[in-house]
């Protein structure tokens, strides 16, 4: 089946919308700024969208292909994933890990440096009600079932409020991802296919894709699987990967 591609341009930004596939995760190509997209709209409950970290044995799946390996005997199909959330050399979460409603790995509240240590960070969920961005502190507080659940930083968007330490000027670029919540049932989960400054994606976000709250997962490691693309990048070994799957 080919792709039908329109071009309609807004605000200043051009999207190229391919037609949703039988997974219905609907895929667009944006041009903000001189800078290039794509952004991965989820619509939930129709779309599963899951969180993948390691496999039977206890062994980090580590990338796309360790998902599909893992979920073909379940006769399931990866439809589409990205990398989601930091973590260490060995695979496992810097912080927050809920995986059919079970906690991997608890909250990191802790203080150190690097992008997930900028606060205010957060956690993107699905609960049994909705699909949120809160920051941590916010998740601690929490007291409503958590379904799915990763933790990242810094938040790029926080109720309409770009994180306070981006700059206009900054001159710190890479091909960087994140996900948006435009509304509670729907996550919006965007790669850039140039390197952007923290302050760009978050400008993109909020003005252009209207998420009043969005999260950043990982930059220069940051990988799409999407086969309707005909694509499924291998920049590196991953660690939690989310992504959609159907029979």
């Amino acid at each position: 089946m080919k792709h039908r591609l329109l071009a309609l341009v807004s605000g200043g930004m051009m999207f190229m919308h391919l037609d949703r596939q039988a997974s219905a995760v609907e895929y667009t190509n944006v041009l903000f700024a001189g800078k290039r997209a794509t952004v991965c709209r989820v619509q939930l409950p129709q779309d599963s969208l899951q969180l993948f970290l390691r496999d039977d044995a206890g062994r980090p799946l580590r990338s796309f292909a360790g998902v599909e390996r893992w979920l073909q005997p379940r006769s399931r199909r990866l439809v589409f994933a990205m990398n989601a959330g930091m973590y260490h050399e060995n695979g496992s979460p810097v912080g927050l890990c809920v995986i059919g409603g079970r906690e991997i790995t608890p909250l990191n509240t802790g203080k150190g440096d690097g992008n997930f240590f900028l606060q205010p960070n957060g956690v993107f969920l699905i609960s049994t009600n909705e699909v949120r961005v809160i920051t941590t502190t916010e998740y601690a507080a929490l007291r409503e079932k958590v379904l799915l659940a990763t933790q990242s930083g810094p938040l790029l968007v926080h109720r309409g409020r770009i994180h306070p330490a981006f700059r206009r000027e900054s001159t710190s670029r890479y091909i960087r991802n994140a996900v948006g919540v435009p509304s509670p049932q729907v996550a919006l989960c965007v790669i850039t296919e140039d390197p952007v400054s923290f302050h760009e994606l978050a400008v993109l976000l909020r003005d252009e894709l209207h998420c009043p709250d969005a999260l950043f997962l990982d930059g220069a490691i940051s990988s799409l699987h999407a086969p309707a693309l005909h694509r499924s990048d291998r920049r590196a070994d991953l660690g939690p990967i989310i992504g959609v799957v159907t029979p």
